[in-house]
């Protein structure tokens, strides 16, 4: 492991490489591309990674002013703008970019939020790297994915600058319509869809299920990814714009579809709107179906999660939210939920997390920054396994599983290569938890209490390409339509979905 630099030293060493930078574009009149490409990539500051996996405060701690110009100097500018058409909701990458080389970073947020009003967290939570940065012309010309210019961290630190700085500014809006719609869900989409509908001058009521909006950012993703206060500033903002927040609403029971486009109804929250969007998201997990899974310790990520995120239960001086208490982990699984899930079970007390997965660190779906973490944190990857059983005491209590080896075969329809069980490999580990992490799907009290509201077999909702379903004046969008998704792809379905709310209501 190499030496852990902190925040202190990585901006002093960036601000003498800028000074070289902004000293030779003077003299100059311009930094030729060859000189971009070799401006080292900025390291994200974190903390150290052995005070970290004692506390829930957030590992990635942001660029300085001196690193985030530095990196924006990386920048080429492509005339093409290849960066935006990696982004499921088109920011104009390049243009921002430019403001923090000129280090007017006010204006670089007020550029991003023309196309995205949640910076702080699509720059936090987003796989830049499978989106924007995957298309940048400067990886491409070094030849390395991860040598592209950090986009991510960029749109993070402007956010936080003018969050900060208090600079935010509350978008516009325009004159009341005396239209009204209704957002189920408050998750990525559903705030997405609210603000762009709000802006239009529709009021707007969202309807969350939970006591607290934020969807899967404040059930889902844990504090030290991204902390709540964050995701709540971002909320602030659209009661800023009008928007009502309802929580304890849950769609199909509070209220069902048909009451809310009801234009006789008597009650304002349960109906007479004249759009319904659908963001709920898709809660329910999925498990292994194999022997042993109703043992006392062994649950879902999702409960796992929401426990500890949700509930505070990190928090035990102030919240008292039960946790199974643990000494061994085992967290089935290899994306993004499943790291979380390993590095939040290290942080409420294991003495060991071990990560079970039935193929190889290449093949895992998280992203590569989770998964270093997790092992600079101390998180053990057992590769090329999966629990075939659960093991119990007299008592029900979970005691270990036995685990079948695999090897990697042909790749699947995903491009990853398939694993294949070896025969006779069994054998037996134990552990006192263990945390399923495999995905999730769409939860079917909506499709089962709204008559002819069309859904897959997967039950995900049928959406034409305006988000529209197949109810008038009944849109859908996020991970109810998309099956477990990321935030920026939820985000770029709310916008196509208000676009056509906002086009309804003329």
């Amino acid at each position: 492991m190499s030496e852990h630099k902190t925040s202190v030293q990585l901006n002093a060493e960036a601000e003498t490489q800028l000074k070289r930078i902004l000293e030779k574009k003077v003299a100059d009149g311009r930094i030729s591309a060859k000189d971009r490409a070799a401006i080292p990539a900025q390291d994200m500051p974190t903390q150290d990674p052995v005070e970290r996996g004692k506390n829930v405060r957030e590992v990635a701690l942001g660029y300085g002013e001196a690193q985030a110009r530095l990196e924006a100097e990386r920048c080429l500018g492509c005339k093409n703008q290849p960066c935006v058409s990696g982004c499921p909701v088109a920011v104009p990458i390049p243009r921002f970019i430019a403001e923090i080389q000129n280090g007017d970073f006010k204006t670089a947020v007020d550029i991003i939020k023309e196309t995205n009003l949640l910076p702080a967290v699509c720059g936090r939570v987003c796989p830049q790297e499978k989106q924007c940065q995957a298309e940048c012309t400067l990886g491409k010309m070094l030849k390395n994915a991860e040598l592209a210019v950090a986009i991510g961290r960029l749109e993070r630190f402007v956010a936080d600058w003018e969050r900060e700085n208090n600079k935010v500014t509350v978008p516009a809006v325009k004159p009341p319509t005396g239209k009204k719609a209704a957002v189920i869900g408050s998750g990525p989409a559903g705030l997405t869809v609210a603000a762009d509908i709000a802006r239009e001058g529709h009021a707007v009521t969202i309807l969350e299920a939970f006591h607290k909006p934020g969807g899967v950012m404040v059930y889902g993703i844990p504090e030290f990814r991204l902390p709540k206060s964050i995701v709540q500033a971002e909320v602030n903002i659209l009661s800023k714009m009008g928007v009502k927040i309802e929580t304890n609403f849950l769609a199909g029971r509070t209220g069902t579809i048909r009451e809310m486009l009801d234009k006789q109804s008597a009650d304002p929250l349960r109906g007479g709107y004249d759009a319904v969007f659908i963001g709920v998201g898709a809660g329910l997990p999925k498990f292994l179906g194999c022997p042993g899974e109703n043992l006392v310790g062994v649950m879902s990520a999702n409960e796992y999660l929401t426990r500890a995120n949700l509930m505070k239960a990190y928090d035990a001086e102030k919240a008292a939210t039960p946790m199974y208490r643990s000494k061994i982990t085992a967290v089935i699984g290899g994306g993004n939920v499943a790291m979380d899930a390993a590095r939040m079970a290290l942080r409420l007390g294991s003495e060991e997390v071990h990560v079970i997965y039935r193929r190889t660190r290449s093949e895992m779906p998280a992203r590569a920054e989770e998964v270093a973490h997790a092992i600079e944190e101390g998180i053990v990857f057992d590769f090329l396994r999966n629990p075939v059983r659960f093991l119990g005491d007299d008592q029900g209590r979970v005691t270990g599983m036995e685990l079948l080896k695999y090897e990697l075969g042909e790749p699947d329809d995903s491009g990853r290569r398939s694993p294949v069980a070896i025969k006779g490999s069994e054998y037996v580990y134990n552990c006192d938890t263990v945390i399923v992490a495999l995905g999730n799907e769409s939860n079917p009290l909506l499709t089962k209490t709204t008559e002819n509201l069309l859904a897959d077999k997967k039950g995900r909702i049928i959406v034409d390409e305006t988000q529209k379903t197949s109810l008038d004046r009944v849109y859908a969008g996020g991970d109810i339509v998309l099956g477990a998704a990321t935030v920026i792809l939820a985000m770029g379905e709310g916008r196509r979905a208000a676009a056509a709310i906002n086009k309804l209501l003329e």
